[in-house]
């Protein structure tokens, strides 16, 4: 197995495949230097997940604090520790870049070219699993903001955020009302003389503590893997029902909301213009704030938001379109991601493109007409590595399926009836300006995505291998059945390209 990005998916598939097929060998290609993912890339003030830790931990190796809702700095050192204490670390090859993906089907295997350095590195597998995410790590999403070269203060991105950046005593726009958006605000309030946060529209915003005390009061009384599966499964619970009660009361929900925000907002706040979403819950993700630490800025005056359309950036600051002027010193572009399929690889089957929009995806990880491919995608409505570690498994489960009855390869194809439906169901601007370049869902399984962790514990587990969305090819004499990842040349760049 080729394994593409160390990050939380990437270690978790090496994991996986260690335990479940230790006959197996495999290696880990990552572009970057370090392990981690997004959270080694990602270094801006206050950074955290907004899943808890029970769920975004490993089903295999618990996680150890009460604390729920992690830094970034503390998720990294889990992923790095989990890599330590499975012997991953020694098969990465950091500095690897993949370009491109080649699959024979006389030879039943990929041969992947990654860019290392200066030279172009080859590289052959029985089976490719693309665990990079499904964003661009080299740039962020930033709209065109109109007067942005007369503005004389520092624009910064959160995914590039400067080392050496100082705002003790000066005023900070935070353009976004994301998730980042929510962090950064209460994390530069206490240096910055004041933060504002400018939306263009506004989030469902819900405050949770930011350490789970049925965990703490567990983790003292019980074994450590007892303690971390029963928070885990009380956690994937309250996060499933409170989707649910979503989409089918969506009211309710925003009453519920509502009331929690009513609770942590100063009297008499216009919660209507700065907190009410013209969209249902769970159109968009909600915005998970530990301890109600934006609330608790907003309270303290040091923090601000402001909802309105910017007309144009000044000398000072940004002016509305009402009108208003916002005065700056440094503005922050917490404005979204950039989506990128496949890790921006190419892909083609025995010498044809593969199109991922032109795809049908087959339970959420796999893709019509490529054989041998997984593409490791979380759930965008719970917890992503619920979903990445259940790929990882069926991915073991697949490959034992393959060796046991003599198979080369398996190859999904796509629904008789055709597919037309959006990969993700999310109208949030980062996934809406990337939908055609992704692959389409059919109306049923194994075709539909439900992101259900429930349903999809069965499909992944317990559920058939051969179905009628698979197909298999049978070893033939010629084909050598080594699996093993093995270098097949460095060559010079020209000569690669040639």
């Amino acid at each position: 197995m080729l394994i593409v990005g160390a990050g939380l998916s990437g270690i978790g598939a090496a994991c996986h495949l260690t335990r479940e097929c230790p006959d197996k060998t495999y290696a880990v290609l990552e572009s970057r230097e370090a392990i981690g993912g997004t959270w080694d890339l990602f270094r801006y003030p206050g950074v955290r997940s907004d899943s808890d830790m029970f769920t975004l931990g490993y089903d295999f190796r618990p996680w150890r604090s009460a604390r729920a809702i992690a830094d970034g700095a503390s998720i990294r050192e889990y992923v790095v520790d989990t890599a330590r204490e499975h012997g991953v670390t020694e098969h990465i090859r950091f500095g690897h870049r993949v370009v491109s993906a080649r699959w024979s089907s006389a030879d039943a295997r990929w041969t992947v070219t990654a860019r290392h350095g200066e030279q172009t590195v080859q590289l052959t597998c029985s089976w490719l699993s693309v665990c990079s995410g499904y964003y661009r790590y080299d740039e962020g999403y930033t709209p065109v903001l109109p007067g942005t070269e007369q503005f004389t203060g520092q624009v910064v991105h959160p995914q590039h955020w400067p080392a050496d950046l100082d705002v003790t005593g000066k005023r900070v726009v935070v353009i976004g009302s994301g998730a980042t958006a929510v962090t950064l605000v209460p994390n530069l309030a206490p240096d910055a003389e004041h933060v504002t946060m400018l939306q263009r529209t506004p989030s469902y915003v819900v405050a949770l503590p930011g350490t789970d005390p049925l965990a703490s009061w567990l983790q003292q009384r019980l074994p450590e893997r007892v303690a971390h599966r029963v928070v885990r499964w009380k956690n994937v619970v309250m996060t499933t029902t409170s989707y649910q009660v979503s989409r089918r009361r969506p009211e309710l929900m925003k009453k519920l909301i509502r009331t929690g925000m009513l609770r942590q907002l100063p009297v008499g706040y216009d919660v209507d213009t700065h907190f009410s979403p013209p969209y249902q819950p769970w159109d968009q993700r909600l915005c998970l704030v530990p301890d109600g630490d934006l609330f608790r800025a907003l309270r303290s005056g040091r923090a601000s938001i402001a909802t309105g359309q910017i007309e144009t950036f000044t000398e000072h600051g940004i002016r509305l379109r009402s009108g208003e002027e916002l005065p700056a010193d440094v503005v922050v572009t917490a404005t979204g991601l950039n989506l990128l399929t496949m890790g921006g690889m190419t892909v083609e089957v025995d010498g044809r493109p593969v199109e991922p929009s032109e795809t049908v995806s087959y339970k959420g990880m796999m893709v019509s007409g490529v054989p041998n491919l997984a593409l490791v995608i979380g759930y965008t409505n719970n917890s992503w590595t619920l979903k990445a570690d259940l790929i990882s498994r069926y991915v073991c489960r697949l490959i034992r399926y393959l060796d046991t009855h003599d198979l080369a390869s398996a190859t999904p194809v796509a629904p008789p009836e055709g597919a037309d439906a959006p990969f993700l169901d999310l109208s949030s601007g980062y996934v809406q300006r990337s939908l055609d370049a992704l692959p389409r869902q059919g109306s049923r399984a194994p075709w539909k995505l439900h992101q259900n962790y429930f349903r999809d514990l069965w499909l992944m587990k317990r559920g058939p291998l051969a179905d009628e969305g698979m197909t298999f090819q049978p070893r033939t004499p010629s084909w050598s059945g080594t699996p093993v990842p093995t270098p097949v040349g460095t060559v010079p760049e020209k000569e690669a390209v040639a």
